[in-house]
């Protein structure tokens, strides 16, 4: 089948996608965006998480059809162009990323937080994140980047 979609704010076709490939393939493989991760493949860890219709979701559970004619937004379409996104920026400064495998679906999912409830709370922002499995950082700086994110937002008037 031909998949057409929209992609980071860009349209896209991806052709002879068969039945149970997943939105992650496709977006990885097909497209060529690697930053969403292909960790569990069960959507247990999170690293995969992408905007479909500005709704978080694990790719690797989504099958690619149900994309049809919709929007994706991955962790690369958070930046514009170069400029990194504020919760891009945080994670870097607050050293919240390691080997890098979990780390674009803690964007997504931040991001999405931070749109939802600009100032979260620790308990709101442990919440939000639950889904989303790091086994390198202990999560504190994690939790900093999430912060810094809100307050740096905050003073920007976002």
């Amino acid at each position: 089948m031909r998949l057409t979609f929209t992609v980071n704010g860009r349209p896209h076709e991806a052709d002879d996608v068969w039945e149970g490939e997943s939105l992650l393939y496709v977006l990885r493989e097909r497209l060529g965006l690697p930053g969403s991760k292909n960790a569990c493949e069960q959507g247990e860890c999170g690293s995969c998480t992408v905007y479909l219709d500005d709704v978080p979701v694990c790719a690797c559970l989504v099958a690619a059809g149900q994309a049809e004619g919709r929007d994706v937004r991955t962790v690369e379409g958070l930046a514009a162009g170069e400029q990194l996104d504020p919760v891009q920026e945080a994670f870097v400064e607050a050293g919240a990323v390691q080997c890098g495998f979990c780390t674009p679906g803690l964007l997504v999912q931040t991001h999405d937080l931070l749109r939802r409830r600009p100032n979260p709370s620790d308990a709101e922002i442990r919440e939000s994140l639950a889904g989303n499995l790091c086994r390198c950082t202990g999560y504190q700086k994690i939790l900093d980047a999430v912060r810094l994110a809100a307050r740096r937002n905050a003073e920007a008037g976002a």
